[in-house]
C-alpha cells in the first residue's frame, strides 16, 4: 500500500492547492480523502494473468480500511465497503488462506488486518472470512512473550514490546474473543496494556517510551531499564487508538476494566501536557518542541485527535477532552491538508516509519527519527486521518438524544439461531447484528444521534419501560420461526399503552402475514386505530426487479424531508381508525405508514421493519432508492415526538 501512495505522490503533489476549508463541498473530510485512496486504489494491487494479487499483506492497509468502515457506516454509501471487500479478497483463497502471509514470522503487525476480515464475516456470513481470521487467532495463541506474558513485537525482535504491537493485536483480539465469547482471553488482552504501561512508562511525563526490551540486550535499550531513549509520537498514537478500540468489545463487568480507564486517563493527561499549545499539534518527539529539526506530525496528531474524540463519545473520557480533540483537529487541517481537485485532498506531514533496532540498525536516538523521510498520502497517516475525520463529523452531528434511551423488544421476537463456534446467539433485528437482517445501521443513526441503545429481554412492564423515551417492537415470532413464541398479552398492552399515554414513542414495525405473528400484534395496534391487513404488498418475484418494491414519497411529508424514493419489500398495509393518521400511501392508494397521538404519547406503525441492513446499507439496492437518509429522517423525526 505505502508502495502505491508514493507513486501516487509524484502525479498529485504537483497540482494541489493549499486547503481553503470544505463548506462549500458536498461531500466530508472524511470522504474527500477517501476519494484521494479509492482514486489510486487498483494501483494498490499488481495485475497478473490470474486477475489481482496483492504487493503486500500489510498492517497499513488495515487502518486505512477501518477509516472507511466508519464513513460506510455513518453515510450508507457502499462505495467504502466494496472497496474492503475487494482488495481483502485480492488476498485470501477461498478456503481462507491468506496470500503474502507468514504466521511462523510471529509478525504482530500482520495480525492488525484481522478486524476488517472479522467485518466482512459479520456483515456477509462468508466462511472464508472467519477462516482467515482465525488464522490470525492462531498466531496470537503461538505468539512468542516475555517472561511476564507480553507479546514480542516480531521473532526477529525477541524479549521486546513496542507501543505499535498494542494496536495491531490487541483490538482484533478483543473482538475475535467476544466473537466466539471466549471469556478468558480479557484477562490476557488486559494485561498486555497494564505490563506494557508498567514498563515503558516515564513517571515524571507520564509519556511512553516507543520499546522496551526485556533482556536489555539491544543497542537501543536502557541497560537498567530496558526502555529506548525516546517517547516517539506515532507509537503514543497507536497506544491509544488500540485502548479506546479494545474497550468497544471489553466486557463491562471485567475487573480489568477499571484498569484499562484508569491507562487511558493516565494517558489522556500524558498527551495533553505535549500538545502544542498555538498549532494544537504534536511534535514527532512528543517532549522536544524546541529539539532541533523536530516537527509537528500528522499521523500520530490523527491518532490523539481521534483517541479524544472517541473516548469522550463513548463515555471513557471527561467531555472536557473534547475541546483537546477539537484543537487537534483544526490544527490538522491548517497545516496538513490540501486540496488536490473539488472532491480529493492530500494529507501532509506523516513521517514514512520508525522503528528499532533491524537492518540496518535503528538506534532509537532523536537523529535517528529526525532522519526519517516525511512525505504526503502515507497509509498510515491517511487511515490516522480517516478515523479521526470521522470522529470529528460523527460530533458535530444533531444530538437530540442525549440523555435519552431507544428500546428495542427482544421478548416477543426472540429468534435465535447457533453461530460459528456453537454458542446460541439471539438474532435479527438486532442492534448489534450486521448481516442483511440486523439493524446495527439502525441503531448506530440513534447513536450517532446521541441516544443509548438498549435491548428488552422480558415481558414489558411499568419498571422495565420506564427509562426508555422509544420503544421498538419488530416481527412478533410465530411458530414457524420461534417453537415458544411470547404473544401479545393484555397485561403487555396495558403496560405498553399506559407507558405511551405517559409520553412515550412507540414504533411498530411489523411484517406480511407469513413472517409475523399478526393476530396478537393487531390487539396492540388496535389501541392506537391501525389494524395490519396481513396482506404482501411489494413482492419481488423476479430477481433484482426492485420497481415492483418502489414506494414513492411526494412532497410535503411529515418525515422525509424531501421527495425520495423507498423500496419497502413484502409489507403489511394498514387500515386506519380513529385518530390514526395516514403518514405515507403506496400507488394503489394503501396506507404504508401511520401516526397516532395519544396523551402526551406517540405510536408511530409500518408494516414491514424496512430499515434492517439489507435495505440501508447499500450493498444490494439500487442508488435510487434512498432508504438510508429515510431511515435518519425517521430518527430525526422520532426525537422531536419526545416531550
Amino acid at each position: 500500500m505505502r508502495t502505491s501512495f508514493y507513486k501516487y505522490l509524484s502525479a498529485v503533489v504537483l497540482f494541489s492547492l493549499p486547503f481553503q476549508g470544505s463548506a462549500q463541498l458536498n461531500k466530508s473530510l472524511s470522504q474527500q480523502m477517501a476519494a484521494t485512496v479509492i482514486g489510486v486504489w487498483n494501483d494498490s494491487l499488481s495485475t497478473t494473468t490470474s486477475g489481482f494479487r496483492p504487493t503486500k499483506w500489510s498492517y497499513d492497509l488495515g487502518v486505512v480500511y477501518e477509516g472507511f468502515e466508519g464513513i460506510w457506516k455513518r453515510t450508507g454509501d457502499a462505495t467504502y465497503f466494496k472497496a474492503m471487500q475487494k482488495n481483502m479478497d485480492s488476498y485470501l483463497d477461498k478456503d481462507g488462506t491468506i496470500n503474502k502471509y507468514k504466521q511462523t514470522d510471529y509478525n504482530i503487525d500482520n495480525v492488525k488486518n484481522g478486524r476488517t476480515l472479522l467485518l466482512l464475516y459479520k456483515v456477509t456470513g462468508q466462511q472464508k472470512y472467519f477462516k482467515a481470521a482465525t488464522v490470525l487467532w492462531d498466531q496470537l495463541q503461538q505468539q512468542p512473550r516475555t517472561k511476564e506474558g507480553g507479546f514480542w513485537h516480531k521473532k526477529i525482535y525477541p524479549n521486546q514490546m513496542w507501543l505499535d504491537g498494542l494496536y495491531m493485536g490487541e483490538p482484533f483480539y478483543a473482538e475475535y474473543a467476544a466473537l466466539i465469547k471466549n471469556d478468558r482471553a480479557f484477562d490476557d488482552i488486559a494485561n498486555q496494556f497494564i505490563w506494557m504501561e508498567k514498563n515503558a512508562r516515564d513517571t515524571k511525563t507520564g509519556l511512553m517510551y516507543h520499546g522496551w526490551d526485556e533482556s536489555k540486550a539491544e543497542q537501543w535499550a536502557n541497560k537498567t531499564t530496558g526502555r529506548s531513549p525516546h517517547f516517539w509520537a506515532r507509537a503514543m498514537g497507536w497506544y491509544g487508538m488500540a485502548l479506546v478500540d479494545v474497550l468497544d468489545n471489553f466486557p463491562v463487568n471485567h475487573p480489568k476494566r477499571k484498569e484499562l480507564l484508569a491507562i487511558l486517563a493516565r494517558y489522556a493527561v500524558a498527551i495533553q501536557k505535549v500538545q502544542d499549545v498555538k498549532s494544537g499539534l504534536w511534535y514527532d518527539i512528543l517532549d522536544k518542541p524546541h529539539g532541533k529539526g523536530n516537527y509537528h506530525e500528522a499521523s500520530a496528531s490523527s491518532m490523539f485527535v481521534y483517541t479524544y474524540a472517541k473516548a469522550v463519545r463513548n463515555g471513557y473520557l471527561p467531555k472536557t477532552y473534547f475541546a483537546l480533540a477539537d484543537k487537534g483537529y483544526k490544527g490538522i487541517k491548517t497545516s496538513f491538508i490540501e486540496r488536490v481537485d473539488a472532491d480529493k485532498i492530500n494529507l501532509k506531514g506523516t513521517v514514512s516509519v520508525s522503528g528499532l533496532g533491524g537492518k540496518p540498525y535503528r538506534d532509537g536516538s532523536y537523529a535517528y527519527y529526525l532522519s526519517e523521510k516525511v512525505v504526503v498520502n502515507d497509509p498510515k497517516g491517511v487511515g490516522a486521518f480517516l478515523l479521526a475525520s470521522n470522529e470529528m463529523e460523527l460530533a458535530a452531528l444533531p444530538k437530540p438524544g442525549v440523555g435519552k434511551t431507544v428500546l428495542l423488544d427482544s421478548y416477543f421476537n426472540n429468534e435465535s439461531r447457533i453461530d460459528q463456534s456453537g454458542n446460541a446467539l439471539s438474532w435479527h433485528y438486532k442492534w448489534d447484528e450486521q448481516a442483511n437482517g440486523g439493524f446495527s445501521f439502525f441503531g448506530g443513526v440513534f447513536n450517532r444521534a446521541g441516544f443509548k441503545t438498549k435491548t428488552l429481554y422480558h415481558t414489558p412492564t411499568a419498571a422495565n419501560l420506564s427509562g426508555s423515551s422509544i420503544y421498538i417492537i419488530v416481527d412478533p415470532d410465530n411458530e414457524k420461526e420461534n417453537p415458544k413464541p411470547n404473544f401479545v398479552s393484555q397485561s403487555d398492552i396495558k403496560a405498553i399503552t399506559t407507558w405511551v399515554n405517559s409520553g412515550g414513542v412507540l414504533v411498530l414495525m411489523a411484517n406480511d402475514a407469513p413472517n409475523a405473528e399478526l393476530k396478537h400484534f393487531n390487539e396492540l395496534a388496535a389501541k392506537f386505530g391501525v389494524f395490519f391487513n396481513g396482506d404482501s404488498k411489494g413482492t419481488v418475484p423476479v430477481a433484482k426487479n426492485f420497481e415492483t418494491a418502489k414506494v414513492e414519497v411526494p412532497a410535503g411529508n411529515e418525515i422525509f424531508k424531501n421527495p425520495i424514493t423507498l423500496f419497502i419489500k413484502e409489507y403489511s398495509s394498514l387500515k386506519l381508525s380513529g385518530n390514526a393518521k395516514s403518514l405515507l400511501k403506496d400507488k394503489d392508494g394503501d396506507h404504508v405508514m401511520s401516526v397516532t397521538k395519544l396523551g402526551k404519547g406517540t405510536v408511530f406503525v409500518i408494516g414491514d421493519p424496512w430499515v434492517y441492513n439489507e435495505y440501508v446499507d447499500g450493498r444490494k439496492i439500487p442508488a435510487n432508492y434512498e432508504n438510508f437518509k429515510a431511515m435518519v429522517d425517521l430518527v430525526s423525526w422520532l426525537s422531536k415526538q419526545l416531550k
